[in-house]
């Protein structure tokens, strides 16, 4: 029978399906879970620290607001690049919420609860290092540069000072544990052609009405001469689900766009993102029919989920991948 290789488990901000995200509960219940690799989504204090926060804003998931409630520029956001080190430390991390208040996924960890802190990326590269060496396992790192140009413009360097703790770390020439990825292309290409990382990058991919702090057209990366383009600076793409599943035909079967395809024909690894049981595109009935048509079908080689268990169950069931 043939095989091929199984597709790469990424748990994205951790386990973060069972505990709030990007915290190091939820990446210590991720390598558990037998999750391939780790995100981190790496913001900087304003003394120039990478931390691993998901949004440039700290309201979302943490309680800023009460701690420090003078402290909100003129927008009303909360922006990490304003506080030190020291201050982010006293915050507590909480499951996301929506401006109201209430909870982004109702059934997932209880909101307002847990004592949970922002750590940052030395500490989390501790901790999955610290976990590799008990454990025997060889878990990678997948980190996102988070609005590297609004770092620029408030006087921090996102990409250098990852790549410091990087090297601090001895994982700067790791190819085989480290993904570096990022919506702007112009971070990307600075990563391969100035800085000279060796560290795989990968081109996120979205939509361009999203407001991503980047000169990217994200309609043209998805056409074959954009795909051909970003090989020559990346080794993959993170594309959104819908960017490859487009539904269902009048036959109930579902329809797949050329992206995967044309980006294998490019020589372009594919890590899209997010599967989630609580949050399912539409006509897809469960998580195992999600994974089945991302991984049978569309044949990716990676997949970002809140939910990693179930994406290695899955794996370690399917008969056709080696």
């Amino acid at each position: 029978m043939n095989t091929r290789t199984k597709p790469i488990v990424i748990a994205h901000r951790g386990a973060s399906g069972y505990l709030p995200e990007h915290t190091l509960e939820a990446k210590v219940l991720a390598h558990a879970q037998g999750a391939d690799f780790i995100e981190q989504d790496v913001v900087l204090t304003r003394d120039g620290t990478p931390i691993i926060l998901h949004d440039i804003h700290l309201a979302p998931t943490t309680d800023v607001a009460l701690k420090f409630p003078d402290r909100a520029r003129e927008d009303g956001h909360y922006y990490a690049a304003d506080f030190a080190l020291d201050e982010i430390r006293t915050l507590c991390v909480y499951e996301r919420s929506n401006p109201d208040g209430s909870p982004v996924y109702p059934t997932r960890f209880p909101a307002a609860t847990g004592n949970f802190r922002v750590p940052t990326l030395e500490e989390e590269i501790d901790l999955i290092a610290g976990l590799d060496h008990s454990t025997g396992s060889s878990t990678g790192l997948y980190i996102e540069l988070k609005a590297p140009n609004w770092h620029l413009k408030q006087g921090l360097d996102s990409a250098l000072a990852i790549l410091n703790v990087l090297e601090q770390k001895s994982y700067a020439g790791r190819i085989d544990r480290v993904f570096l990825q990022c919506f702007d292309d112009d971070t990307l290409r600075r990563l391969h052609q100035e800085l000279k990382t060796p560290l795989p990058l990968i081109q996120l991919i979205g939509e361009n009405d999203w407001g991503e702090d980047t000169g990217a057209d994200y309609d043209y990366l998805q056409t074959a001469k954009g795909l051909a383009e970003i090989s020559h600076y990346a080794s993959g793409i993170g594309p959104w689900i819908t960017h490859i599943y487009r539904g269902r035909d009048a036959d109930d079967k579902a329809v797949l766009s050329e992206l995967v395809e044309s980006a294998h024909a490019n020589g372009l690894l594919v890590h899209p993102y997010t599967l989630r049981r609580d949050e399912l595109p539409e006509g897809i009935s469960d998580f195992q029919q999600l994974m089945d048509m991302l991984v049978n079908h569309a044949k990716v080689d990676g997949l970002f989920t809140d939910f990693p268990d179930l994406a290695v169950n899955y794996l370690r069931s399917n008969r056709e991948l080696a």
